[in-house]
């Protein structure tokens, strides 16, 4: 049966086979839903989030902290990309097996808060591409406002991450995605830093096909609809315009 086969496995400490489980039969089984939440545990995003939360941290150390996070949500939303088999010559054997990434791989991160997560996903996959798209949500209505999208007419990218470093309300990343889709692209993740509940449960709401994969599902949102305990303005710390 899977769920001994899955102790086992999870017994060698492979947790990522939760998402990737095989199908069963077994009607107690509930079948998995098309949306998903994955949430970063690993020691090290738990560390530097710490230290990313901390408001005394400046501008030059927020930088740094927020790629080398950035890298490691990288790794966790890319770990289930096809691979395609082929062969290299090492300096020992002419023929060597090897499996390398199929996709073509896009980021856009939604300016200004994303753009400090693209180094941290280059460094990932240094052959993705990267378009931009420039939304803000007004402080009054909280309805976003697009100001910048130079898309393409025609996308040929296979995957698209949407970067944003928090999922507040949900109003803006919900328009980046719409954006991303009528684009042309299927397969999208959205992947930030820190999310809100109520976000996450707005933004499945109008895209339950696109999964989210986040450093830490915080408490809640703040009276104007901030992420708590959250990161502050990610913005202002990266650029230090605070």
């Amino acid at each position: 049966a899977w769920r001994s086969k899955l102790q086992h496995l999870l017994q060698q400490g492979r947790r990522h086979f939760l998402l990737h489980r095989p199908a069963t039969n077994d009607p107690a089984s509930p079948p998995r839903s098309k949306m998903s939440v994955k949430v970063c545990t690993h020691p090290l995003m738990k560390h530097k989030l710490a230290h990313l939360r901390d408001k005394s941290v400046q501008p030059k150390e927020f930088r740094e902290l927020s790629n080398e996070i950035s890298t490691l949500l990288a790794y966790e939303a890319m770990a289930d990309l096809p691979t395609v088999e082929g062969t290299v010559a090492t300096p020992f054997a002419d023929s060597c097996k090897t499996e390398m990434v199929s996709s073509d791989i896009g980021v856009v991160p939604i300016m200004r808060s994303g753009l400090g997560m693209v180094d941290g996903f280059i460094y990932a996959y240094p052959l993705a591409q990267v378009w931009h798209v420039g939304l803000y949500r007004d402080t009054k209505t909280l309805v976003p406002v697009e100001y910048y999208n130079r898309f393409s007419l025609e996308s040929s990218l296979n995957m698209v991450y949407v970067l944003d470093s928090t999922l507040n309300c949900g109003a803006v990343d919900k328009s980046a995605v719409g954006l991303v889709k009528e684009w042309g692209v299927k397969n999208i993740k959205l992947c930030v830093i820190v999310a809100s509940p109520e976000g996450i449960q707005a933004f499945h709401k109008e895209h339950p096909d696109v999964d989210i994969v986040t450093g830490s599902i915080d408490e809640g949102l703040t009276e104007g609809s901030d992420v708590y305990p959250g990161l502050g303005d990610p913005g202002n710390r990266f650029f230090g315009t605070v």
